[in-house]
């Protein structure tokens, strides 16, 4: 890293922390007042306008589709001749466990289970057909859609930052299209608030989920008594390890921590597909691909005003707000490690590769607890239901062989995965913050420190104030205005690529014609390769023809 020393945008940082302090003060002053308070607004957002979160997820996963198949796939992201960074197994391995973190550990195991004992479209519970949807349904909650709001922000923040050459790396900068100058001043500001704000919400969610797992796996297999008191301590060893990851910063802590993980994984998975019920996870997850292949459409915009049994609300709406919470976060994260990577190739990466990584931890942690369930081996959904996700997790992995070693291996991937995404959360908040971040430079070591600490703060508050609901709950919240963010996002990536494939053509046809008109003395001037209007802009945002 450059010696240069990077300044701190003050207003970014202090309303951002302003913000943080509305929401999680009066949780933790007055734990029932505010979970209330947080629970109205939740009522009015899901009541008036989940409709909104699932027309907006099915229009970016929409125009991501046509990307990847139209013109604009070729396109890419840095100068003619730039190179990836990094090999596209650890650029992979960076953007799943910066996105996915420790979610899908946690909900593999048991999301099914929900959906089984509370089964959508008016199922009987617990019959034949919930068991068979609770398989499908969270592959569509953690697949293609999902993945494509991931993907919308890192498109446009990866096209803004190698290819028109944005001095800073922010998600007002991918507004700039549609808001121009503005981007520069109160409502860029307002913008990267917004954001951060955002990234509190779904990283302190994900912190608060996933810490009484860790606390009862550590108390079964030690002398240490589940409680408050190890649930703090975990939080704090786990705010020190991803603090020392993103101390030492990209490539020395976080594509390490990335690359470890996924061959943890792909090791811990290897063995449950050997040593499980093969055939019986095979035949599931065939079977989940058939029913959310073709009920698709009717899972994106399924509200149920006439039985009105709120699973939309619940579920569906949930992860939505949080992936729009956490996608300006892995948009940032993404564009800043792609360089030389093309759009069809990040949306492969994202939304193909992404989706089956997910899948598969399904179809392997999930269906296992469903066999054990159907085969009366293990009660994992009464489990569930009557003591608690943990309960359900542990007895699931037990159940296998060597069920005291599977159960530590997933603790471990269980933190390293969360590790890797809080890390990659502490850098990207801490990079927003930041006065015009140098292209090589790194946020300030003290900075990065900071907002880890931060998120391991909200989520102690958050869980002993408001419990899981108060989690989920700020998720949705945090996402709403996203939403507005995000649309000004996907109209200003496609006006930049429109603007520029229009200048683009006009050179060609310019350079055209000046080589059919020039005498043929054998020396025709050569057009550079990286000819094209896309590496300045002028003040009012607009492209300016260049080189």
């Amino acid at each position: 890293m450059p010696n240069t020393k990077v300044r701190l945008d003050k207003r970014v940082f202090g309303f951002s922390l302003l913000l943080t302090a509305v929401i999680v003060v009066p949780v933790a002053v007055a734990p029932e007042r505010g979970k209330a308070a947080l629970d109205g607004v939740l009522g009015l957002l899901t009541g008036q306008f989940g409709w909104l979160y699932l027309w907006f997820a099915a229009a970016v996963a929409a125009m991501l589709i046509w990307l990847a198949a139209g013109r604009y796939g070729r396109v890419t992201f840095g100068d003619p001749g730039d190179r990836p960074e990094f090999s596209t197994l650890s650029w992979i391995s960076m953007i799943f466990t910066a996105g996915i973190g420790g979610g899908i550990m946690y909900w593999g195991v048991i999301e099914w289970a929900y959906y089984y004992n509370e089964p959508p479209m008016g199922m009987a519970p617990r019959s034949t057909e919930a068991a068979e949807w609770s398989a499908a349904y969270p592959m569509f909650h953690w697949g293609i859609t999902a993945w494509a709001l991931f993907c919308l922000p890192a498109l446009a923040l990866a096209y803004a930052y190698h290819v028109r050459k944005q001095r800073t790396l922010r998600l007002s900068d991918a507004c700039r299209g549609v808001i121009g100058d503005r981007a520069d001043g109160w409502l860029g500001g307002l913008i990267d608030v917004l954001f951060i704000f955002g990234l509190v919400g779904a990283a302190g969610t994900s912190l608060g989920l996933e810490v009484p797992i860790v606390s009862d796996a550590i108390s079964s297999i030690t002398p240490l008594r589940p409680g408050p008191l190890l649930d703090v301590g975990v939080i704090v060893l786990w705010t020190a390890m991803f603090g020392a990851s993103v101390f030492l910063g990209l490539r020395k802590g976080l594509k390490r921590l990335a690359d470890f993980n996924v061959w943890l994984a792909g090791a811990l998975g290897a063995f449950i597909l050997i040593a499980g019920p093969t055939v019986f996870l095979i035949d599931t997850f065939t079977n989940s691909i058939g029913l959310m292949v073709q009920n698709v459409l009717r899972m994106s915009f399924y509200t149920d005003p006439v039985g009105g049994s709120g699973f939309e609300e619940q579920w569906t709406i949930f992860y939505w707000g949080w992936w729009i919470s956490y996608a300006p976060f892995v948009g940032l994260f993404t564009a800043k490690i792609s360089k030389g990577r093309t759009v069809r190739g990040m949306i492969g990466a994202m939304c193909l590769a992404g989706s089956a990584g997910c899948w598969l931890a399904f179809a392997l942690l999930g269906n296992t607890g469903l066999y054990y369930q159907i085969k009366n081996l293990v009660p994992v959904a009464d489990l569930v239901a009557q003591q608690g996700d943990t309960a359900g997790i542990m007895a699931t992995l037990r159940q296998l062989p060597l069920g005291d070693l599977v159960l530590g291996v997933f603790v471990l991937l269980l933190v390293v995965f969360l590790a890797t995404t809080l890390d990659s959360a502490a850098y990207t908040m801490a990079t927003v913050a930041s006065k015009e971040l140098p292209r090589d430079a790194d946020p300030a070591r003290w900075h990065r420190v900071f907002w880890a600490v931060v998120l391991a703060v909200v989520s102690i508050v958050l869980m002993y104030a408001g419990g899981l609901d108060t989690l989920q709950t700020l998720s949705v919240i945090t996402a709403f205005p996203l939403i507005f963010v995000l649309g000004t996002v996907m109209l200003s990536f496609y006006r930049w690529l429109s603007t520029d494939q229009q200048v683009r053509e006009q050179l060609s046809r310019t350079t055209s014609t000046a080589d059919d008109s020039a005498p043929s003395n054998g020396d025709s001037p050569e057009v550079p390769a990286s000819a094209a209007p896309v590496a300045a802009q002028s003040e009012s945002g607009a492209p300016q023809a260049g080189t």
